[in-house]
């Protein structure tokens, strides 16, 4: 009997069964698609996260005004200043192996129009050499330069969202942006980055917020020309740049005291290490990952004991034809080679199946629920060998019983 012989006689008897074919298929189908999607939304969670911190900064160290009850705000005030341009200097002089501190200040914005346009967005004042330190790409004109910033310029860089609110898709370079009272000159665009608004594990501490959605000014112009709450912090955040040779976290671990003493004890204020977020990150991912995929590799294997069923009943129900076969010329080879291509057939369809249903999953959620998937090949290589291996190992059995039937009892089974 040759290798076609047998594909041609498996095949055939499986179409004979549909239904149960199908059935029995399901738990391959379903397997394989909760593996690549699953995988595939913690690859995006995995991809997000990522992104949110290489726009910290990853051998930065974050020192951002923390909350501060309204009602303990002037007693506090009256101890620190909160995060301030003092704090940067003093760091600047006193922490060894730190190349910069840049501030940033988020403003209030309560209306931002143009053109008889509305929209919605973060504004941030920051400094003009922002870009050199954490991902800004841009996707049309450039950020704005250090004379801009040291004369207060009225100057912005606007998100893709921003630009099409205002703007739609006409040119914005060199239009002018109403933010709250003050008017500012579009002189860039933002290049449009996915990311969620939301925080959640360990990204806590690190915004999220889509760039389509921000408006960056000059620090300087965001100081003296936009209103601040006098008790607010004078400064939302600092951005510590270290050495390449230095360790963050050490380099955080001196910080720290310095900032204590200038505070005077004051807890208005936070670190947050962008590499410590991102080595916790990649753990977390990792036991997100082995957990998701050994769930679905439960639903794989009860598809092997049910393939593994199938053909136990398979070869109950056709003994008397085994035994026909066996008496005509056939050899326990080809009995086994037969039953093992039905069992392997099974788990590769239905693995084929799945990886589209796994597809199509993690489209339904990256659509549906604002989370972004990442189908990747090594999910679908994995998924689909894993499936095919199952069918294979749990055809074992029944094709090597088929074969060691005896063809007389065989032919007398009723």
């Amino acid at each position: 009997m040759t290798l076609n012989e047998a594909v041609e006689g498996a095949l055939s008897n499986l179409a004979k069964h549909k239904l149960r074919t199908a059935l029995t298929m399901l738990g391959m189908v379903f397997g394989v698609g909760a593996v690549i999607a699953m995988l595939s939304i913690g690859a995006g969670a995995e991809k997000s996260a990522l992104e949110a911190i290489d726009r910290l900064g990853v051998h930065n160290v974050i020192i951002r005004s923390s909350a501060v009850k309204p009602e303990d705000l002037p007693a506090v005030r009256k101890k620190s200043l909160g995060v301030s341009l003092r704090d940067a200097e003093a760091i600047q002089e006193a922490i060894p192996h730190v190349t910069g501190v840049l501030p940033r200040i988020e403003i209030k914005s309560y209306k931002v129009i143009a053109a008889g346009a509305r929209t919605k967005a973060k504004v941030f004042g920051v400094s003009w050499r922002q870009p050199q330190s954490t991902s800004i790409p841009l996707s049309e004109g450039r950020f704005f330069e250090e004379d801009e910033e040291i004369w207060h310029a009225q100057v912005c860089v606007i998100g893709e969202s921003v630009r099409r609110d205002l703007f739609g898709f006409s040119e914005a370079l060199g239009k002018d942006v109403k933010v709250n009272d003050v008017w500012l000159q579009v002189i860039g665009v933002l290049e449009a980055q996915e990311g969620s608004s939301g925080k959640n594990g360990v990204l806590q501490d690190v915004p999220l917020t889509s760039s389509s959605r921000q408006i960056f000014v000059p620090i300087t112009t965001a100081m003296r020309k936009f209103e601040r709450d006098p008790l607010e912090s004078p400064i939302d955040e600092l951005q510590v740049e270290i050495a390449p040779a230095v360790s963050t976290s050490v380099a955080a671990s001196m910080i720290r005291p310095l900032l204590d003493r200038l505070h005077a004890g004051a807890e208005d204020y936070e670190l947050v290490v962008p590499e410590t977020l991102l080595e916790q990150s990649r753990k977390t991912q990792r036991i997100f990952n082995i957990v998701m995929g050994s769930i679905a590799g439960i639903s794989l294997l009860v598809g092997g004991i049910g393939i593994m069923n199938i053909m136990l009943a398979s070869v109950l129900e056709r003994t008397r034809e085994i035994g026909l076969r066996r008496a005509l010329g056939a050899r326990q080879q080809d009995i086994r080679t037969q039953f093992m291509i039905e069992s392997f057939s099974i788990s590769f369809i239905g693995g084929a199946a799945g990886i589209i249903i796994g597809v199509v999953l993690a489209q339904i959620v990256a659509a549906f629920a604002g989370w972004p998937t990442v189908v990747s090949v090594w999910s679908i290589i994995l998924s689909t060998g894993v499936s095919v291996s199952v069918g294979w190992a749990s055809g074992i059995y029944p094709a090597t019983r088929a074969a060691a039937l005896d063809p007389i009892e065989a032919l007398r089974y009723e």
